[in-house]
């Protein structure tokens, strides 16, 4: 049933209630019918996924696509980091180039290439790795193998975000330094940086057992439930502004809900990202979870707007990258959540919470009649 492009409505026919529930859940539709047909109220969500399109007419996970969040509104327009020229250029004995992250182990770039990092001083602080459509290839592809993330148990993936976070504390003076070496900001802000990373860890580890959905109630004989599912293998365009908070900021709400992310680190900042590594590896998070690639953010958007086998793109960039992700994402119609080139304060409450966890998830409505 699943085989198709397509996923709008289906229905499902069994005297076994047990049955016909186990298989609802399994379904990939936006609407599932239990013993009935082309049944629609106004108060009931309706929508598909995949190529029957996204987002719902009806109920009140309706209204949410019509409104956007107050911080978009407020937010002034992102600027393009501006580049630092790099003063001299010294290498460290030990190569110390940053890898990719992808199936939960460090990955060389397809194209053998890299390109230095420059901090706020021009001092080379570094090098990472230059993806191209191959090393996203590979990254959608471990993302797509983890899909057992999205039916472990919410309690543990909570767990492993709260472990993630206990051991970005542990390193807080590390990250810290990295951020101020990059960034130029001083120490008691990028430790205020650090410091916000970890909350919200913990924060989206106390939210990933606590999304619920609702129960409707149709004028009819029977209930419509309405239940919040992962997406599925999501790409994420991390921001420039705040290089490790952003990043946090973007891929936990995708984890605590069960999809598998792939996610392009900040172009200019991208050494907070690949120092993150080091904190999964020790987080028993599973591999293919989160993937990161570094390089250009115009490049690996446009990979990632274009793949077939991405079902969510996030796009924290600037207004005319974010409306080129839109327009290229129309190929397979994948949902695109962007903030349309305005820069958040990551900081805020704003941030974070149901505004993301919506968009992390897609509602499916199960019909279920009762009686004679």
């Amino acid at each position: 049933a699943n085989h198709t492009r397509y996923g709008l409505a289906a229905s499902i026919w069994s005297e076994n209630i047990n049955l016909a529930l186990d298989l609802a859940a399994q379904v990939q539709a936006g609407i599932v019918w239990v013993n009935c047909t082309n049944v629609m109220d106004a108060g009931v969500g309706f929508g598909g996924v995949k190529e029957s399109g996204f987002g719902r007419e009806g109920g009140r996970e309706g209204c949410y696509d019509y409104l956007k969040p107050r911080a978009f509104a407020k937010a002034s327009e992102r600027k393009a980091a501006a580049p630092v020229a790099a003063k001299g250029f010294s290498l460290d004995p030990v190569d110390r180039t940053a890898k990719f992250y992808i199936g939960g182990k460090q990955a060389r770039p397809d194209g053998g290439n890299a390109r230095a990092v420059v901090g706020a001083k021009g001092s080379v602080l570094g090098e990472v790795g230059e993806g191209n459509r191959k090393d996203i290839r590979n990254a959608v592809e471990a993302a797509r193998g983890a899909k057992s993330w999205g039916s472990k148990t919410q309690h543990n993936r909570a767990q492993v975000l709260y472990y993630m976070g206990e051991n970005l504390s542990a390193r807080a003076d590390e990250f810290a330094e990295r951020i101020t070496a990059q960034t130029g900001v001083k120490a008691d802000k990028a430790r205020a940086e650090v410091m916000a990373a970890v909350s919200r860890l913990f924060s989206y580890g106390a939210w990933a057992d606590k999304v619920e959905g609702t129960v409707h109630m149709p004028p009819m004989k029977g209930l419509a439930l309405a239940v919040p599912e992962a997406i599925g293998v999501a790409g994420v365009i991390c921001p420039e502004e705040s290089p490790l908070l952003g990043f946090v900021s973007a891929v936990a709400p995708l984890i605590a809900t069960g999809n598998r992310v792939v996610a392009v680190a900040s172009e200019a900042h991208p050494l907070s990202a690949t120092d993150f590594y080091q904190v999964l590896e020790t987080s028993d998070l599973p591999g293919g979870v989160l993937n990161i690639v570094t390089g250009s953010t115009e490049t690996l958007a446009r990979e990632l707007a274009k793949h077939n086998d991405v079902d969510v793109l996030w796009a924290f960039t600037t207004p005319a990258l974010s409306a080129e992700i839109e327009r290229l994402s129309t190929g397979n119609l994948k949902r695109v959540f962007t903030d349309h080139g305005r820069a958040w304060d990551w900081t805020s409450a704003e941030a974070e919470g149901e505004v993301f966890i919506r968009q992390a998830t897609q509602i499916k409505n199960i019909w279920v009649p009762y009686g004679e």
